[in-house]
C-alpha cells in the first residue's frame, strides 16, 4: 500500500488515494486525522526499548538490538529500579503524551515537535541516535493506527520535509535530518521512502483546482519551519511525472509556528515568573535562563535550562532579586518541569487570537488563580522579528524566480493566523491570497506525488 506521510513538527498525518482517485487522510487517534507530534516516556531509555519490541523485519531488528545494547541494558535497569511492570504500557504519542506529561511534568521523558531538533548543529552521535529512536517510536504508532484503519500493510511512502531543516550549516543540517528520518522510517517498517518539499506538496494539492495555469507562491506556515515555493502550475502541468522545471524559486528557515508560541510566551507569560523584574542593585534580572525555558525547539536551550548551573543561578537571584515571589514561581516551574506546558498554553492562546481581539490565558496549573490577559494587538507586537524572517521568505522565493506570482496559496496552521495573514498582504501588495487546507494540504500533496511515483 502506498501513503502520504507528513511527519509534522506540530502534527502528524497519513493518507492513501482511494479508488475515485481522491485523497483519503486516514484516523490516527481518536477517530481524528492529525496526531500531535508529541511523545512520553516513563524513562527516556524506554523509548529505545519500545522501538526495538515493535520492529517487524528480523534483519533490521538484530541490527538495532546490536547497535542499541547499552541502551536497552539501561532500560532492563530502569525497570527493575522503578518497578515498572514488563506489561506496563511505558510509552504514549500523541493526545495522550501530553495527557500523561500534564499530569506527571515532573516525571518521565517528554518531547513535543521533535522535528525541530533532527536538523540541530553539533549532534553528538548518542543525541543523534536518541532522536532516530524517538522519530521511530512515533512513526511506528503512526504506521500502525493507519494499517488498523486502511485494513492493509503500508509499504511505500513519500514523507515531507522543508526546504531547510536548520538555517546554519543547511547542506549538513538537512542530510543529518533527512538521514535519520529515512533510518527511522525503515526501523518502523517502511519499503520505500522518498521525500518531498512540503511547499511543493501543498502546491501538488492545490493545483487538483486550477482550471487555467498560473504561477503560484506557495507560503506554508509550518510548526518549525516557513517554507515557499515559486510553482508553475495547471492544466498544462500537473500530468507531467518531472516536475522540476515547473518549480523556479523556493526559500525555506527554521521559523514556525513554535517560534511565535515562544516569542508570546517570552514577553507576556515569563514576566509572570519574574524575567521583567530588578535586582535589588536596580539593573534589570538577567534574561537568559527564562528564555532557555520557553525555548522548547532549541537543544541546547532544554539543556541549559535543566542544568545544575542553572539551579545555581536561579537561587542567587532568589536571594538578590526585588520579587522574591516571582523568581520562586520560576523556580518551582523548572523543578516541575512545566516549561513545555507554559509554551502549549501560549500555543492555545495563539489559536484563540485567530478569533477573538483578546483572550485570557488560564496558568492555574502552575498557581490557582493565576492568570494573564493577552490582546491580538500585543500578540503581533510580540512576534515581529520571526513574522519579518517569514514575509522575506517570501520576497526571496519570488526574486529567484525572476517572475510576480499570480496568486499566493497559503497554508499550515499558523496561517490561520489574522496577524500572518495581514503581515503577507502587507508585504505582497494586490496580489490574491488563497487559503488552503491549513492542517491537510501537505498530507494530500504527499499522497498525489505518491502515487505518482509508486505506480
Amino acid at each position: 500500500m502506498i501513503t502520504g506521510f507528513d511527519y509534522g513538527t506540530s502534527n502528524c498525518a497519513m493518507g492513501v488515494i482511494q479508488a475515485d482517485s481522491s485523497v483519503k487522510l486516514l484516523p490516527l487517534e481518536q477517530g481524528k486525522v492529525f496526531m500531535p507530534s508529541a511523545l512520553y516516556a516513563l524513562d527516556r531509555d524506554l523509548v529505545c526499548e519500545q522501538v526495538g519490541l515493535n520492529i517487524t523485519d528480523a534483519a533490521v531488528k538484530q541490527e538495532f538490538l546490536r547497535e542499541r545494547s547499552g541502551q536497552l541494558n539501561r532500560a532492563q535497569r530502569v525497570r527493575r529500579e522503578e518497578g515498572f511492570d514488563s506489561q506496563e504500557q511505558s510509552l504514549f504519542v500523541g493526545h495522550e503524551g501530553f495527557e500523561q506529561y500534564m499530569a506527571w511534568p515532573g516525571e518521565g521523558y517528554f518531547v513535543k515537535s521533535p522535528k525541530s531538533f533532527l536538523g540541530a548543529s553539533g549532534l553528538r552521535p548518542a543525541a543523534v541516535h536518541f532522536f532516530e529512536d524517538i522519530v521511530t517510536a512515533m512513526m511506528q504508532a503512526v504506521k500502525a493506527r493507519a494499517e488498523a484503519a486502511a485494513g492493509d500493510v503500508i509499504n511505500h511512502t513519500v514523507i515531507g520535509r522543508p526546504v531547510n531543516f536548520q538555517g546554519l550549516e543547511s547542506a549538513q543540517s538537512n542530510k543529518q535530518a533527512t538521514d535519520i528520518l529515512t533510518i527511522a522510517a525503515k526501523r518502523a517498517g517502511f519499503k520505500s521512502v522518498e521525500f518531498l518539499y512540503e511547499p511543493i506538496a501543498a502546491g501538488l494539492n492545490f493545483e487538483q483546482t486550477l482550471t487555467t495555469n498560473k504561477t503560484v507562491l506557495v507560503v506554508d506556515v509550518g510548526g518549525g519551519t516557513t517554507d515557499c515555493a515559486m510553482v508553475r502550475m495547471g492544466p498544462n502541468h500537473k500530468g507531467n511525472d518531472e516536475r522540476v522545471q515547473d518549480f523556479i524559486g523556493h526559500s525555506g528557515e527554521r521559523v514556525g509556528g513554535n517560534d511565535l508560541d515562544i516569542q508570546l510566551a517570552g514577553k507576556h507569560l515569563m514576566p509572570l515568573f519574574g524575567m521583567s523584574s530588578k535586582l535589588k542593585s536596580g539593573i534589570n534580572v538577567p534574561t537568559k535562563a527564562f528564555w532557555d525555558a520557553v525555548s522548547t525547539n532549541d537543544v541546547g536551550a532544554q539543556a541549559n535550562f535543566i542544568d545544575k548551573s542553572t539551579g545555581f543561578h536561579l537561587e542567587q537571584l532568589l536571594r538578590d532579586c526585588i520579587e522574591p515571589d516571582l523568581i520562586q514561581r520560576f523556580i518551582a516551574l523548572r523543578k516541575e518541569k512545566q516549561n513545555h506546558h507554559l509554551v502549549r498554553s501560549a500555543e492555545q492562546t495563539k489559536i484563540a487570537l485567530s478569533d477573538q481581539l483578546s483572550t485570557s490565558v488560564d496558568l492555574g496549573y502552575i498557581e490557582a488563580q493565576l492568570e494573564c490577559l493577552i490582546s491580538r494587538e500585543q500578540f503581533a507586537h510580540a512576534i515581529q522579528r520571526p513574522v519579518h524572517k517569514m514575509t522575506s521568505l517570501m520576497s526571496e522565493a519570488i526574486k529567484q524566480a525572476g517572475v510576480k506570482p499570480d496568486l499566493i496559496y497559503v497554508t499550515g496552521g499558523s496561517a490561520q493566523s489574522p496577524v500572518i495573514r495581514q503581515a503577507i498582504e502587507q508585504k505582497l501588495g494586490n496580489i490574491e491570497v488563497l487559503d488552503g487546507d491549513h492542517f491537510g494540504s501537505v498530507a494530500a500533496g504527499l499522497t498525489v506525488w505518491a502515487q505518482r511515483i509508486f505506480t
